[in-house]
């Protein structure tokens, strides 16, 4: 029997949730204290240019470029699901901009 997609999924059962990447020069590309648990899944941050509302921890540089250096919100396992939504979201906006 073919298994199905479900969110329901307990996370250690996900392995669509999780890469990493560990002989990559970046890697990893954010301090941590647990690279061991780092996701490497979304390595350019598909929530980047949903500015001040992409949920993750970020501050503005004097020239105004968005510096997410101090965020792991897209490295971590369990935010999977979240940015996902955010994909939805993005989606849902550009049919209303249609």
């Amino acid at each position: 029997m073919e298994k199905t997609f479900s969110p329901k999924e307990p996370p250690n059962e996900r392995r669509y949730a999780f890469f990493q990447h560990r002989s990559c020069e970046y890697f990893p590309c954010h301090a941590t204290q647990h690279p061991e648990t780092f996701n490497c899944l979304f390595c350019y941050c598909p929530l980047y240019t949903f500015g001040e509302r992409c949920g993750g921890n970020f501050t503005y540089l004097k020239n105004g470029a968005k510096d997410c250096s101090g965020c792991l919100f897209p490295h971590r396992k369990e935010r999977y699901d979240e940015v996902i939504d955010k994909f939805r979201e993005l989606n849902e906006q550009g049919r209303q901009n249609r």
